[in-house]
Formats: C-alpha cells, sequence, structure tokens
C-alpha cells in the first residue's frame, strides 16, 4: 500500500494532540476511522509510530524522527497550495454600487475561507458577461427569468427617488411611489431596476429618458431631464454633487440575487455563494432562508 497525504495527516494530528479523540475531531473523520488510517501507515512502513500501551498516546523513537520529515512535508505542501490559491480568484461582476456592507463581509468571508481573491469587475451588463465568460458570477437586482441561469436571492433592497438639485422636487421631504409616473423618469434600460416595467400598463410615466449604463443616467438626472429611482445605497454614497436624494413611500422592493451559469467554478461558486448567504442581512421572523435554484423559464433579463 502507497503512503497516502491522508496517512501523514492523521499520524502528524495525534502526534501533536497525544490524542485520537482530539485528532478526530481536529480532523473531522470517526475515531475508528482515524485509527484504521494510522495502522495503515504503520503497516506500509513495517514500524510502530504510535505507543498505545500508556493512558496517553506517546510518540515512538522511530515516530519522533519521522514526524520532524512529515511537518516539513505538510509545511511545505500548505505553502505551495497557499501560494496557487492566492493566484486563483473569482470574479463578480456588476453594474454599479454594490450593497453594503453585505458586499465587504461576503468577499471577506470567502477570501479568509478559500484564501482565494474575489475580483470586482463593473459592467453595464453583468448576464451578458457571465454567458461570454468574462465573469464567474454577476450580483443582479431586479427579477431573473430563465432556465439557463442558476439565481440565488439573497435579499430585498428599498428603493429611493433621485431628482437634480434644480428639480421642483427639489424642495420637497419625501415622494410617494404613486406620484412618480407624473415626471418624467430617467431610465437604465441595460440594467436598471425601475422603468414604465415597474407599474401596471397604462399607469407608468407618460414620459421616458432612456439611457444604456449608469453614466448617461446618473448625468441625464443632474441636468434636470428626469427623475430617478434607484437601491437605497446609493444614498449612502456621494455619487453626484448635483442630485438630491428623496425618500420614497410605498415603493415595492428591489430582489437582489446572485446570478451564475452552473458549468463555471461549482466548487469556487459554491464557497461564494455559501459566504454570500452567510453575509446577508437577518430574515424576518418565519421568512425561510432563500436557497439556490433554477430560475422559471422565461426572458434571460431582468425584469425590475
Amino acid at each position: 500500500m502507497d503512503v497516502e497525504l491522508r496517512h501523514l495527516r492523521a499520524f502528524e494530528a495525534v502526534a501533536r494532540l497525544q490524542s485520537f479523540t482530539h485528532a478526530a475531531t481536529e480532523i473531522a473523520i470517526t475515531q475508528p476511522a482515524l485509527s484504521r488510517t494510522i495502522r495503515q501507515l504503520e503497516t506500509a512502513m513495517r514500524v510502530t509510530l504510535l505507543d498505545r500501551s500508556s493512558r496517553h498516546v506517546e510518540v515512538t523513537a522511530v515516530g519522533r524522527r519521522f514526524l520532524g520529515d512529515v511537518e516539513r512535508i505538510l509545511t511545505d505542501l500548505d505553502r505551495a497550495v497557499a501560494t496557487v490559491r492566492e493566484q486563483v480568484s473569482l470574479r463578480l461582476g456588476f453594474s454599479w454600487l454594490l450593497p453594503d456592507p453585505w458586499a465587504q463581509d461576503a468577499v471577506a468571508r470567502f477570501e479568509r475561507a478559500t484564501g482565494s481573491a474575489v475580483s470586482l469587475v463593473r459592467s453595464d451588463d453583468p448576464l451578458t458577461a457571465v454567458q461570454q465568460n468574462k465573469i464567474d458570477v454577476a450580483l443582479v437586482r431586479g427579477r431573473v427569468r430563465s432556465s439557463t441561469w442558476r439565481v440565488v436571492h439573497l435579499f430585498d433592497e428599498q428603493r429611493v427617488a433621485l431628482c437634480s438639485v434644480h428639480s421642483a422636487l427639489a424642495d420637497q421631504d419625501r415622494l410617494d411611489w404613486a406620484d412618480v409616473p407624473r415626471w418624467p423618469l430617467v431610465v437604465n434600460i441595460v440594467s436598471g431596476t425601475t422603468g414604465p416595467w415597474s407599474w401596471p400598463a397604462g399607469h407608468g410615466p407618460e414620459k421616458v429618458v432612456e439611457t444604456t449604463n449608469f453614466d448617461e443616467w446618473l448625468e441625464s438626472i443632474a441636468a434636470d431631464r428626469g427623475i430617478g429611482v434607484v437601491p437605497e445605497v446609493a444614498m449612502r454614497r456621494n455619487i453626484h454633487p448635483a442630485v438630491k436624494f428623496l425618500p420614497l413611500d410605498h415603493a415595492p422592493s428591489i430582489p437582489v440575487s446572485l446570478v451564475f451559469l452552473p458549468n463555471g467554478q461549482d466548487a469556487l461558486l459554491r464557497r461564494f455563494v455559501e459566504a454570500s448567504m452567510d453575509a446577508t442581512p437577518t430574515a424576518a421572523p418565519g421568512t425561510a432562508r432563500p436557497e439556490a435554484r433554477p430560475s422559471p423559464s422565461s426572458r434571460s433579463r431582468p425584469r425590475r
């Protein structure tokens, strides 16, 4: 029988902790399985490495010499693996402001757990970027309906209104969702979260100013061409000196999800999804924790 890495890690753990019980807990196997692994190693090497005759496990003389070599091997291996992991990154795409503090918490959890890095990629159309393999996973606001994607709903964000400091709305303290259609609405048709589709047919804004990216959208509002509606995270960022935020009453929330193709870096993606779920705000009592699931078949674009 060949000596495998699992044998070395098992022996090092027992020798260091001087306990089969504690070693089994540390390397997450049962104590009987750990005992079999040590016996396999001793049989393969035809030596006794551990003395089990006393109340405490003791390392034999030959075991102590072997332990020194094992520790060096494992240290070198762990260092080599860590070096490679530092060069492996998961690409997270987003169209504009990442939610806070979710983004910072999720990235930190993932990088601590895996040793891999997260590369943040700004994209006006992150769904297309996933399809083109330019990113591994997209942070998407709005509903995504397609059998192509895997969608993990994280949480919902509240909406706020945005107007120019020169707008007649700038003197108001807040705005009601029902009053938004009375004003020209500036819409990012590529990745925006609010547009004519956000109201029942015939109840949306009469005038729509279409833009194709975040910068065009923001500058159009600053120029008083219309108002915009965005997630409230924008209120915590100084995004433009010529705009004003207005709390928006009775507005529907915006779903925030991770979207990715099921044939991507499955293991790494799974760890990132886990970290992202752990970083989500605490659900309200009685609310089920969202799970990864294929989205229903329909269009491949977000329905905001």
